[in-house]
């Protein structure tokens, strides 16, 4: 995983295969992140590197982190669900995403015309964070549980019991993620995949 922002810029994130080759789609998006980037730093935000990826700061706070996927390049606010978002060009990275949002940009011109209109957005985030107000996430017992996740549960008392010892975090995030699957086979897949990590006292992230 790249640990430095100039590494990140000229050779992707370092999270797969394709880090450090022509295919990364940092290169896709090559001119897009760099005016981003200067945007970002007028705005007088610190740039870090975290997860692999371009975090920017202010007073040690997360702000934002800006990315590349296959069709677009983004700007992601940590507490975006915040933001008044009166132009209504935030999105959600996926459906049970609670408290990021996302700005996308396709090519220059498009982030060259909403440049003002996204350092609004970064000087209101910065307000946020000084007031020191917090997303309200919803908390696990307000998820709906799978069926196939409350079955396995039943055939295993260890899993039921391990799952309900956990944080609400992490009970949080297995939940979303195994809601995340449409279909009641992928569902399945998931949760057999993490039940090892459950029953160890770990999230799905750890």
């Amino acid at each position: 995983m790249t640990k430095d922002t100039e590494t990140y810029f000229a050779e992707g994130c370092g999270r797969c295969k394709l880090g450090g080759t022509p295919a990364c789609k940092v290169h896709t998006w090559a001119g897009e992140l760099q005016l981003l980037r200067a945007i970002l730093l007028d705005c007088g935000l610190a740039e870090e590197s975290k997860w692999g990826m371009p975090c920017y700061t202010y007073g040690g706070s997360n702000i934002l982190m800006l990315a590349a996927f296959k069709d677009f390049c983004s700007v992601s606010f940590f507490k975006g669900a915040l933001l008044q978002d009166t132009e209504g060009i935030l999105a959600k990275a996926g459906e049970n995403t609670q408290a990021a949002r996302l700005i996308r940009f396709t090519n220059v011109q498009d982030v060259t015309a909403r440049a003002e209109l996204l350092r609004i957005y970064i000087f209101e985030a910065i307000e946020i964070e000084k007031a020191g107000l917090k997303v309200e996430f919803k908390q696990p017992d307000e998820f709906d549980v799978p069926e196939e996740f409350l079955n396995r549960m039943e055939q295993m008392p260890a899993l039921k019991e391990a799952f309900h010892a956990l944080t609400p975090g992490r009970r949080r995030g297995y939940l979303m993620h195994f809601s995340g699957a449409k279909q009641a086979k992928t569902r399945e897949a998931r949760i057999e995949k993490c039940i090892p990590a459950i029953l160890s006292g770990k999230g799905i992230n750890d």
